[in-house]
């Protein structure tokens, strides 16, 4: 049964994480005038996964491929508050897919004509019988025959499946399609003939929400969040972990303090981790909890003594030979994103590679093995000398979309919810499909709004789908 909206209640309320989420409500309640709240972080610095480092050369580095585009008004009003114009630098996305010794835009199944003739011909055979012969997949279909159903088995046997398996370190078949809206490109077969067939090159429309996007000019993305919390009412406690949580009681514990009592709690750190916590949720919470799955991520920042004079935003990579799925062309992003801002001198790749949480990565090897592949498919000179190497394990990168992960949280989070407890963000809500930094400050904006005039929030209502996000791709 949908758990129904709660009504308003004054008293305090509790935030647990300073990401854009947990940033977002903490400010969208004192703009309603509701100082009673504390937010807390088990992080020294606040961004949560937003957040950006500065290694010891001068490189900034953001913890994985953040830009920042938008769906909402909301966020567009933040940003505007926190910069001025000459503060963001704005970009049209360039990106590509290194397939054998070439380079083929991003969507790859629409520039087909790319790739050579005979496996560009296999491609299209199958990408059009896929697309006379598609059907409604039944409910319960994995990934992967989604895949096949909208792309055919060549495209889906060179590109989607070897770069899924390495974005998600999870097989397809493992994987759901309720997440897939807006999050994995439709195909126009009318312009993949045209091109196809020899016409010029046709203008091909841009694809996706982020196709441009703004980045800051000093800082990186955690820029943002280092201003929003600077202007926020009450003192936001970093390095202050949260380690169980009483509904009885409705506390909070922390290390090294007293209990925090809530009227409500907003809670944007991992759902798994949050039931996990919370000593007087039932067994099959908690069992549902820890059956939710995630990646983990290793971003290895190299820096190098070599201009940057790439154009390109970022690349993908579904070779089994190169050990991260994405490189990003950080310098392009920011001048100041490398030393001095020298962009004459300096260029930088920020590379991501996924593996299941657990493993035990030798990360100088990895650090040594992405400079290889950088050099290797010719973005770095092979003689560039290294000025910098950065390394950061995100533990909690994406939520995985496993195929019973919608019936998971049906149990897990009405039973949060009914008691006060409110999951919002990347992973509090565990739905990739509204996971990325406009998603969570929405939601946050939304939360606040609804703990103190009362109402529905537009992207998550309580027991219920997400408004917004359909049936089924920072």
């Amino acid at each position: 049964m949908p758990v129904p909206l709660s009504p308003p209640r004054s008293g305090r309320i509790v935030i647990l994480g300073a990401g854009p989420c947990g940033l977002a409500c903490a400010d969208e309640l004192d703009r309603l005038g509701h100082n009673d709240w504390i937010l807390i972080e088990a992080a020294r610095t606040v961004g949560g996964l937003a957040s950006s480092v500065v290694d010891n050369a001068g490189f900034t580095w953001d913890l994985g491929g953040h830009v920042v585009f938008s769906h909402f008004g909301e966020f567009d009003r933040l940003l505007t508050e926190l910069f001025s114009e000459k503060e963001l630098l704005h970009h049209d996305r360039s990106s590509f897919v290194r397939y054998g010794k070439g380079w083929v835009p991003y969507p790859f199944q629409q520039h087909l004509h790319h790739l050579p003739r005979a496996e560009a011909q296999e491609c299209l055979d199958d990408l059009v019988t896929a697309c006379l012969q598609r059907q409604a997949l039944p409910p319960g279909s994995n990934f992967a025959n989604w895949l096949r159903a909208q792309y055919g088995s060549a495209l889906v046997e060179r590109f989607f499946t070897p770069y899924n398996t390495k974005v998600w370190a999870t097989p397809p078949e493992r994987m759901s399609v309720s997440w897939v809206t807006e999050r994995v490109a439709p195909v126009n077969l009318d312009e993949t003939l045209r091109a196809f067939l020899g016409a010029a090159e046709p203008p091909m429309r841009r694809w996706g929400p982020n196709s441009t996007f703004t980045f800051p000019a000093h800082g990186g993305t955690g820029e943002i969040w280092r201003r929003l919390s600077a202007r926020l009412s009450n003192d936001v406690r970093t390095g202050t972990r949260a380690v169980s949580i009483n509904t009885d009681e409705r506390t909070v514990g922390i290390e090294d303090g007293p209990a925090l009592p809530y009227e409500n709690l907003v809670a944007t750190l991992p759902l798994d981790q949050l039931a996990a916590m919370t000593a007087t949720a039932p067994r099959n919470v908690r069992r549902a909890g820890r059956r939710l799955r995630h990646n983990t991520v290793v971003m290895v920042g190299l820096g190098y003594r070599a201009p940057t004079t790439d154009e390109r935003s970022w690349l993908y990579f579904p070779q089994p030979d190169v050990p991260f799925y994405r490189a990003t062309n950080f310098g392009k992003y920011a001048p100041a994103n490398v030393p001095h801002g020298d962009t004459s001198t300096f260029s930088a790749w920020m590379t991501e590679t996924s593996m299941s949480p657990g493993t035990r990565a030798d990360l100088p090897a990895l650090a040594d093995a992405c400079d290889a592949a950088l050099r290797r498919h010719g973005l770095v000179p092979e003689r560039a000398p290294l000025a910098g190497t950065h390394v950061e394990v995100v533990p909690y990168a994406y939520p995985v979309p496993t195929l019973d992960r919608d019936q998971l949280l049906a149990t897990v989070v009405p039973w949060l919810e009914a008691r006060r407890i409110h999951p919002r963000g990347r992973f509090g809500t565990w739905r990739y499909e509204i996971g990325n930094m406009d998603h969570a400050v929405k939601m946050g904006i939304d939360i606040a709004r609804r703990l103190v005039r009362g109402g529905a929030e537009e992207l998550v209502h309580p027991g219920r789908k997400p408004a917004g996000v359909g049936g089924g791709r920072s």
